[in-house]
């Protein structure tokens, strides 16, 4: 737990709490169905009337924190005592809001989407003041990372499989016990799907609850080794086929240093204790799908877990920096450029050609047909393009970024690393007392 400002994140966890409640009365006077965690506590209102939703959800999230108990072994740790008062405080909110809320009773269609909308914004201010204050979580987040931290298994997976568990559940009670299927329905999906992203949009875009959290003592700024280090690195990043790696291949050779591009691969894996082909499968691009964004967006929820291609990021950032510490070398991708920054004696270079050059080289290195070649050009660099901007917030093509720009299909391979090699003496020897090429 933080000591900075307790008063006031315990404040901002109070109020988030009550948020969430209030998002969650709002989507019960939707009609639409509420969200995954709150399902069963409302369908079981609807089958026990005399019974409140806040006192059935304080109900089924002691039962979260008793399954995480047994997970556990009988541990009851800090994080489980905390979420006892928590969940008191949160089955009590949800009847306050719903009382609060009775005049609420949307008479069309249009409008209970509206409410079921606008319940999914509520609900994701309040996680997001809840993940601020960063003193506490409810139990359903709590379960999650348990069985994750427990069973070493993807957090966003385990969060799914918990949310789709609760609403099976619901839907099952509901059918046996009231004869129809309520309390679950399309706005139970919208729920699902779009609070997560929400959070992820307020943590983007809104600061100042930083700023109240922020401490009035100010840190100094303490250079790593790998800026303060005369080691010299050269980055090449590169369009797919435009020859980047066979350049920055023939650029260490003739230089005497060490090269790294597929080599990052083991170091990472054996650095972040994934396997090679899982960090070659998922360095330097973002997964697509659905699914992905689904499990992805759930890591919105909890400080405490970090999306496994987050991780595979800070990690490779690591290794990366210590080899640039450690000796002077060439970097292709990786986003390097942006990883090195504030090394003294680094040299960004950006490598590309015309599309013809590319094609051939990919259907001859790959062997792939001539029309295959063109997909996948413009996948890879897509890919690239897609994980730059998501890690660096630049734009990979943007030349700027760069201190010099080659393109092989007018010097070829030999001379476009000669042409670096040149640019990078008289780059390097232009610092005194610096290592030089």
């Amino acid at each position: 737990m933080r000591k900075e400002k307790i008063g006031l994140r315990i404040l901002l966890l109070v109020a988030g709490i009550f948020i969430i409640s209030h998002g969650v009365a709002l989507s019960i006077r939707s009609d639409l169905g509420t969200s995954p965690i709150s399902s069963i506590p409302y369908v079981f209102n609807l089958i026990l009337p005399k019974i409140t939703v806040g006192t059935f959800a304080i109900l089924m999230n002691s039962t979260l924190v008793l399954i995480q108990v047994i997970i556990l072994k009988g541990k009851l740790g800090t994080a489980q005592l905390l979420q006892i008062p928590l969940l008191v405080l949160f089955g009590i909110f949800i009847d306050l809001n719903l009382y609060l809320t009775q005049p609420l009773v949307p008479d069309h269609y249009i409008w209970q989407l509206l409410t079921i909308i606008l319940s999914c914004f509520v609900m994701a201010f309040g996680i997001f003041l809840e993940l601020k204050a960063d003193v506490g979580y409810l139990p359903g987040e709590g379960l999650t990372l348990v069985i994750s931290e427990t069973f070493q298994k993807n957090f966003g997976k385990i969060k799914v499989a918990i949310d789709s568990t609760i609403v099976a559940t619901a839907v099952i009670c509901v059918l046996l016990f009231h004869g129809r299927l309520e309390g679950v329905r399309e706005g139970t999906v919208i729920a699902a799907i779009f609070v997560g992203a929400i959070v992820q949009l307020y943590r983007k875009r809104i600061s100042f609850v930083d700023r109240l959290l922020a401490t009035s003592k100010s840190m100094d700024f303490v250079a790593e080794p790998y800026m303060t280090t005369d080691n010299f690195v050269i980055t090449i990043s590169r369009q797919y086929g435009s020859g980047g790696h066979a350049v920055g291949e023939r650029i260490a050779r003739k230089l005497g240093v060490a090269f790294y591009d597929s080599k990052l691969i083991d170091l990472t894996a054996v650095a972040s204790g994934f396997t090679p082909e899982y960090v070659e499968k998922h360095e330097q691009k973002l997964p697509n799908g659905l699914l992905y964004k689904l499990y992805n967006q759930n890591y919105a929820y909890v400080n405490e877990a970090t999306p496994p291609n987050d991780k595979l990021f800070m990690v490779q950032t690591r290794v990366i920096r210590d080899i640039a510490a450690s000796e002077s070398c060439v970097i292709v991708g990786r986003a390097a450029n942006f990883i090195l920054k504030g090394h003294k004696n680094c040299f960004n270079v950006f490598v590309h050609a015309d599309q013809e050059f590319r094609k051939k080289r990919v259907v001859h290195d790959y062997m792939l047909k001539p029309e295959d070649a063109e997909k996948v050009m413009e996948r890879k660099d897509k890919e690239r393009s897609s994980y730059n901007r998501h890690y660096t917030g630049r734009e990979w093509d943007d030349l700027n970024v760069y201190d010099m720009t080659v393109e092989t299909s007018l010097f070829g391979v030999e001379g476009t690393a000669d042409m670096i090699i040149k640019a990078a003496k008289v780059r390097f020897s232009g610092r005194s007392g610096e290592e030089e090429c």
